[in-house]
């Protein structure tokens, strides 16, 4: 039979890297249904959602923030595999953390992102289009310079706007280092937590783990200025933070992902 909750995406989408993980964690069958970007407006507007995936349909549920889908896959989780400490003063810590990840370095590294990989066509061609409609696929490589300038005016990406995320980045990383300066080998506690977590979902569009849920472009593939700055970003202590996490936490033995897109 197949799994009852289904999870609406954007495949390369970091905050849909945090769902999936989380609900993997969780040990939580589901079906993965991805589109590209803009297709999946009408996706997520019939599943009950707004503008953004991901968006999870789970009976007659609909979650439709990351942090939603979280909180719902950590409610079903065991207790070993749970990301919120039982004590609710540590848990408030993790969810500001979290909150915090959300609102900063999703949005900024993101939107660094996707400036960098412009103009990179087949780059994008060859990692955008993991499990999404045959459709939408053949027509990707046709519609994709009206859909980077429908991304630039929703992102409200300009050279000033881009250096000021890329700043942003910068900024939570030194603050994460300086967080785990003092040799401890988790954001919050002694054990990995919803903040740990969120923390290097939304770090891997500036960090571009092999571990991801999906294939991404590794630096040699990347332009040399987006190769460049990501490979001092894998360097800080915060970015291999993140990135030993993904080898410990997410899929220690690099296998396929247990679940597959619809």
């Amino acid at each position: 039979m197949e799994p009852d909750r289904v999870l609406i995406t954007i495949p390369i989408s970091h905050y849909c890297e945090k769902a999936r993980w989380a609900l993997d964690r969780a040990g939580i069958e589901y079906r993965e249904r991805a589109h590209l970007q803009i297709f999946h407006w009408v996706a997520v507007r019939r599943a009950g959602g707004g503008k953004t995936a991901p968006v999870l349909i789970s009976g007659d549920r609909v979650f439709a923030e990351s942090a939603e889908i979280l909180a719902e896959a950590d409610s079903l989780a065991p207790p070993e595999r749970r990301l919120f400490p039982a004590d609710p003063e540590a848990a408030a810590a993790v969810r500001t953390l979290e909150q915090d990840f959300d609102t900063r370095l999703g949005p900024h590294g993101r939107r660094w992102m996707y400036d960098s990989l412009r103009g990179s066509r087949e780059i994008a061609v060859a990692y955008n289009c993991t499990g999404v409609p045959a459709w939408q696929r053949r027509a990707f490589p046709f519609v994709f310079p009206m859909a980077m300038r429908v991304i630039d005016r929703y992102l409200e990406i300009s050279p000033a706007s881009v250096a000021e995320s890329l700043a942003t980045v910068r900024a939570v990383f030194d603050e994460v280092a300086a967080r785990l300066a003092d040799g401890r080998t988790h954001l919050c506690g002694d054990g990995f937590s919803a903040a740990d977590l969120t923390f290097a979902a939304l770090a891997a569009s500036v960090l571009v783990p092999p571990e991801y849920g999906v294939p991404l472009p590794q630096p040699e593939e990347l332009p040399a200025p987006m190769a460049a700055t990501i490979g001092e970003l894998r360097e800080h202590p915060a970015g291999a933070f993140a990135l030993r996490l993904y080898r410990e936490e997410r899929r220690p033995d690099h296998a396929p992902a247990p679940h597959g897109p619809a």
